[in-house]
């Protein structure tokens, strides 16, 4: 029997991957996704239910109908800057729905081997680099704040409840499926490379850079971006683990190596054979010079990390994507 999946946000960018990851491997995704921020079109792998992650009736009817081995819960918002603005529709929708999922699950029948996406955003402003999974937790944001106290809500649950679990702390999603079916369509588009990509193709459109005095080689910030294909590979590792070894994991998700912005730039113009239009800015308050992880925990736990996709192959998926979809 093939076994099913429910995937929260599997309608999103880092949701709709993993969804296809999961089919091309045998496993039948199930999308739980409001659309608030997803896209209908990218749900093409498995069944689609529209709602809330909070509607218990919602839950009970994919739970009548389907089987489900394990959650991979990626619905949330994601924008830190949102998150400053207005705190309450953060802690709202990533806490406290979260909060009554989790508490769903349990009254419909128990929580299944549970995969959670949160944020190295968690950590805070590093105190030492690379990041490992024992750096103190201090987000200096409310996106930060929130992702962490689920991780919290999932340590205790599981200690009660006593079901598995994998918490992915992600640096920087980058990229697209590499058969262009599903990849990055924000609304509005904070991300360095589709931003920059975009100063790239069009005249009428510059990429600011906000810092260019960090102590840094080159002035600008760096930070470690992971293709989405691999980010979607780990949560499958960690599916299967969680369900097979019954052990519980929390996992950076990075390169274990930074790229700075202007490196980027380099990077698109070398790929794309065109000019990345920018124009400096000052830092924005709370950015650190470097942010990036060390990944060699999740290489020993679930056999990832040692053959990554390169910043190239990142920027070249996402550069095939956005002029698929141009045209």
């Amino acid at each position: 029997m093939t076994q099913k999946v429910l995937v929260t946000g599997g309608a999103g960018y880092i949701g709709s991957v993993i969804c296809k990851f999961l089919s091309k491997n045998g496993i039948s995704p199930i999308t739980l996704d409001n659309l608030s921020r997803g896209h209908e079109d990218a749900v093409k792998f498995g069944p689609f239910f529209k709602g809330n992650i909070s509607d218990l009736e919602i839950l009970k009817k994919i739970r009548n109908e389907h089987e489900i081995s394990g959650v991979i819960h990626c619905a949330a918002y994601a924008y830190v800057g949102e998150s400053v603005e207005n705190p309450d529709l953060y802690f709202e929708n990533n806490f406290e729905e979260s909060r009554k999922f989790l508490n769903n699950l349990i009254a419909t029948g128990g929580i299944p081997s549970f995969v959670f996406s949160s944020t190295c955003a968690t950590y805070g402003n590093p105190n030492y680099l690379p990041i490992d999974e024992n750096h103190p937790q201090n987000p200096i944001n409310p996106y930060g704040e929130t992702k962490l106290n689920v991780e919290k809500l999932i340590k205790e649950l599981s200690d009660t409840h006593g079901f598995n679990y994998s918490i992915l702390r992600y640096f920087n999603a980058a990229g697209a499926d590499p058969e262009l079916e599903v990849g990055e369509r924000h609304n509005p588009e904070t991300h360095l490379i589709p931003l920059a990509l975009n100063a790239s193709a069009s005249d009428n459109f510059q990429l600011q850079v906000y810092g260019s005095d960090f102590d840094t080689d080159d002035g600008s910030a760096i930070r470690d971006y992971i293709h989405v294909w691999d980010l979607a590979s780990a949560h499958y590792n960690c599916l299967i683990r969680n369900i097979r070894d019954k052990k519980n994991m929390t996992l950076n998700l990075g390169t274990s190596k930074g790229s700075s912005v202007f490196e980027v730039i380099e990077a698109i113009n070398r790929v794309t054979k065109n000019k990345v239009k920018y124009k400096l800015s000052s830092r924005r308050e709370g950015d650190p010079a470097a942010l990036y992880a060390d990944n060699s925990l999740a290489q020993n736990e679930i056999n990832w990390g040692a053959d990554l996709r390169s910043l190239e192959d990142c920027i070249r998926d996402a550069y095939k994507f956005l002029e698929s979809n141009r045209q």
